[in-house]
């Protein structure tokens, strides 16, 4: 029996569990925990310039290693400021561990029966704040509890469907004395016997396993070895669940084409022999046709989002018999959604059992001639245009995103902003095997860009990490080119500069052509020279303005051993192409057209022939 303070006991659980790395910016009322944070020498205490930036690269460091970050964060606007990245990491199924300061205990509002709105020092009831984004949050006000509730917490942030989880430690418990004997450890099947889950992990439960999910498998298998025209849809849910060697098994003995799944397209290099497109509302031609024509489509770890079946929802793979795998019950159950058949199952555990009931199966060797079909579809129809090289200047996006691609080596890691910085770069990379590209796709946020490249290089310890961000994101986080600089990170950043949100002009200039609002110069909105911004941080910088000097200046940029940023004069009379574009009836209703029939619209004639299998729907 030994005392020890509460905020050395918070590290020290957080490293007997495998967490090595914490996100931080310091502040008065989590003085505790930093001071615990920086005494352990088990925990790696990497400083950013803003809360937001901190969660930001905690989440990028989970998603691209699958391991878990802490975020330490202060009361009051400390855990406010983080939010937004929280909120990322839970639509996302991305795990981290959360431990905010709070005042004490004696003026913390929420433990006094009458309606303050504040009462201690910069206060605020950040756990019921973050209860909706989170798998669970509490307010630890009982010392002798501490090693229960974070490794509740821990439990809960990896199991099932992986997410944040938030400890919020008022001060003086922070610095309690306790004695270790007396903590009280977890009792996982106690907690879910005797107290439950909360509503956020409730769908997770109870999950299929043993004979019953061997019954599954093999009804899943029977149907696609029945279906004509089967494809496997794979999205992040594969690598979430950490099974992407077993996935990669599962489709090389199944032998049918694969396509990806939003944010997941990382998951199959585009030479691999079935890969077979990218659906979606800005995906690629090709991609939507291999689904619109499927009879069976096999959905792994993808929750169809809007993005994924567009807001035509009824018309998405309406040829098909639809077969979803998913962890979260409720991801199945929604009213975009009718399943034929739904798997409620750890995506690991249903692809170890399909691949050991695949070896029992007559081995299918793959239909060449419907593969070659499905690729063709693409073939047909490139993203990248050859009218996007003969303009010469300015940089059209598609051509920079190919021409990056071509230029990057197998394994590297490029890390993209909301806007043209994903959006063309997902549409355009020709993916090498081993790479990662990601974005964060349910919250989508600005500035995601510069602390996720910081995240994913804590985490990986890479070569190099590639940064697209653009002009408009990376002002919402451009602190973080410090958090760069002052460590010497090799993140070679590259700005695409349309003038401003194009994304937003686009819509804009679709919908109210007669008033651009806050989009860029030319209605209110300005930006700074970026390569002089670059040199105040003591980053080197360049600039690429044309088509000729594309591939000579992406080499440059990536040359080198530290930071490079190298700013994209982008041409901003370059639109999302293809993509799904609803049209504005008279009365004002949007109505949008079914997953196939993407602009710039084909004719009619050609459309309905790479439809031949399936009705038109107008």
């Amino acid at each position: 029996m030994s005392l020890a303070r509460v905020a050395d006991v918070i590290v020290q659980i957080l490293s007997e569990h495998g967490i090595s790395d914490v996100f931080m910016l310091t502040g008065g009322g989590a003085m505790h925990l930093n001071d615990a944070f920086g005494r352990d020498p088990s925990i790696r205490a990497i400083f950013n310039h803003h809360e937001q930036a901190s969660a930001i690269a905690a989440e990028s460091y989970g998603r691209v290693s699958g391991r878990l970050a802490a975020l330490n964060v202060t009361t009051g606007p400390g855990g406010v400021n983080a939010l937004n990245g929280v909120y990322g990491a839970y639509v996302d199924s991305i795990g981290m561990v959360v431990v905010s300061g709070q005042v004490k205990r004696e003026t913390y509002a929420p433990n006094f029966p009458i309606p303050l709105r504040q009462l201690g020092e910069q206060e605020i009831d950040i756990v019921s704040m973050v209860r909706g984004i989170t798998k669970y949050a509490v307010t630890l006000q009982d010392p002798k509890q501490a090693r229960r509730v974070m490794e509740q917490a821990i439990w809960l942030a990896r199991r099932g469907r992986p997410g944040p989880v938030w400890v919020d430690v008022p001060m003086d418990v922070q610095g309690s004395l306790v004695e270790t004997g007396d903590l009280e450890p977890f009792d996982a099947e106690a907690f879910v016997a005797e107290e439950g889950v909360a509503p956020n992990t409730r769908e997770e439960e109870d999950p299929l396993f043993g004979a019953a999910l061997d019954a599954a498998v093999d009804a899943v298998l029977g149907e696609l070895a029945r279906a004509r025209r089967p494809v496997v849809m794979a999205g992040t849910g594969v690598r979430g669940a950490g099974a992407h060697g077993a996935f990669l098994k599962f489709i090389d003995r199944l032998g049918v084409p694969v396509v990806t799944g939003w944010n997941a397209h990382d998951v199959l290099p585009d030479d691999h022999p079935l890969y077979a497109g990218r659906p979606g509302t800005i995906g690629n031609r090709g991609g939507n046709f291999v689904v619109q024509r499927a009879d069976h489509v096999l959905v792994l770890g993808c929750r169809l989002s809007l993005r994924q079946i567009s807001y035509n929802w009824a018309s998405f793979a309406r040829n098909a018999r639809l077969t979803m795998v998913d962890i979260d019950r409720a991801e199945m159950a929604k009213p975009t959604l009718d399943p034929h058949r739904k798997v409620h199952a750890d995506l690991g555990e249903f692809l170890a059992r399909a691949n050991a009931a695949l070896q029992r199966w007559p081995r299918r060797a793959p239909d060449a001639r419907y593969l070659a079909e499905c690729k063709a579809l693409s073939a047909r129809y490139p993203v990248v245009l050859p009218a996007y090289w003969d303009k010469p200047a300015p940089v059209n996006p598609y051509c920079f995103g190919q021409a990056l691609f071509d230029a990057l080596e197998e394994g590297e890691i490029v890390v993209c902003g909301d806007g043209t910085a994903c959006v063309t770069l997902f549409q355009s990379a020709r993916i090498k095997p081993g790479q990662r590209l990601y974005t964060n796709a349910g919250c989508a946020s600005m500035g995601y860009d510069l602390p996720a490249a910081i995240g994913a290089w804590f985490a990986t310890g890479a070569r190099r990490i590639v940064c697209i961000a653009g002009d408009g994101s990376i002002m919402m986080n451009l602190q973080e080119l410090q958090t760069i600089s002052g460590r010497t990170l090799p993140i070679k950043v590259f700005v695409l500069n349309n003038d401003g949100y194009h994304s937003m002009r686009q819509t804009q200039e679709n919908y109210f052509p007669d008033n651009i609002v806050g989009c860029g110069p030319e209605s209110g909105l300005t930006f700074p020279d970026f390569t002089k911004l670059a040199a105040g941080f003591g980053i080197p910088a360049s600039r690429i303005a044309d088509h000729a000097g594309l591939a000579g200046g992406i080499a440059a940029a990536l040359a080198g051993e530290g930071p490079h940023l190298c700013e994209i004069m982008i041409d901003k009379a370059q639109g999302f192409a293809p993509k799904l574009l609803s049209r504005k009836l008279a009365d004002g209703t949007m109505v949008s057209p079914a997953l196939e029939d993407m602009a710039p619209f084909l004719p009619r004639e050609d459309l309905a022939a790479n439809m031949a299998l399936g009705e038109l729907v107008e």
